[in-house]
């Protein structure tokens, strides 16, 4: 991902590659197909108020991975339309998007722990009652802790492009991940993906027009089948300074049949 980008939450590893399966697992002395990953790991300093916010307010806000169902009614407190985010960032569009719908639940799942205590940080500013946050790859939360059809929407906001042809095999919306959200997202649920490199958007857009389990909801659909930006979601500063320069914004909103 470029410096722009506010997500440093990325793409699967190469589908090709293989690894000795680990113990305990099904056919433990065969090779297997490396699952897909949500993210590449990225190098990042915690400054001394994310570190703060880290011990202030994780222990509330901060969930446990395990391999076992989650209690999300026990997670958050209530029962509510849940959504969930993979790779907020350093969150500053999910704190808004939590506050401006205060009664839809956020789970949200990010590696790299600056963006994850910068979440908490806005959280206790805030005092944001509706997200709760995995530090961990969004795919064995959803694969171990959420059933299918158990969420109301998904959102992926600027993953990283992978601007390099070679490199586009580590592109994070590719048809099986899409598949796998789709199971999840109860029907009349959706997905939202923004990006703002358009040969990605152009990816996005054919990776989602293959995958039954979708339909657009763009009553018109723009370039690669955009949709109009949603009021929830606000504009950040990279994509205000890329709109100042000419640039595009791609919003992809489907909903699942």
């Amino acid at each position: 991902m470029n410096a722009e980008h506010e997500n440093p939450s990325s793409a699967p590893p190469s589908p090709e590659e293989t690894t000795p399966a680990p113990a305990g697992a099904p056919d433990g002395d065969k090779p297997y197909m490396r699952v897909i990953k949500s993210y590449v790991l990225r190098a990042g300093r915690t400054g001394p108020g994310q570190a703060r916010a880290y011990q202030q307010h994780g222990p509330k806000y901060l969930l446990t991975y395990q391999p076992e169902p989650l209690d999300v009614e026990t997670a958050f407190g209530r029962s509510a339309p849940l959504f969930m985010e993979i790779g907020f960032g350093m969150g500053g569009a999910t704190a808004h998007i939590a506050q401006v719908r205060p009664d839809d639940n956020f789970i949200c799942c990010e590696v790299h722990e600056p963006g994850v205590g910068s979440l908490l940080k806005l959280i206790g500013e805030n005092g944001i009652e509706n997200i709760r946050i995995f530090r961990h790859d969004a795919v064995e939360v959803l694969d171990h802790m959420l059933g299918e059809q158990s969420l109301d929407g998904v959102h992926i906001f600027f993953p990283d492009p992978w601007h390099k042809s070679r490199h586009h095999k580590r592109r994070l919306i590719q048809g099986p991940f899409v598949n796998r959200l789709a199971r999840h997202i109860k029907p009349g649920g959706y997905l939202h993906l923004a990006t703002d490199w358009e040969p990605y958007a152009e990816q996005m857009h054919a990776v989602l027009k293959a995958e039954p389990l979708l339909v657009n909801t763009a009553a018109e659909p723009g370039p690669h089948g955009c949709a109009p930006k949603p009021d929830y979601r606000p504009l950040t500063k990279f994509e205000n300074r890329g709109i100042k320069l000419g640039h595009g914004v791609w919003d992809l909103i489907y909903q699942r049949v």
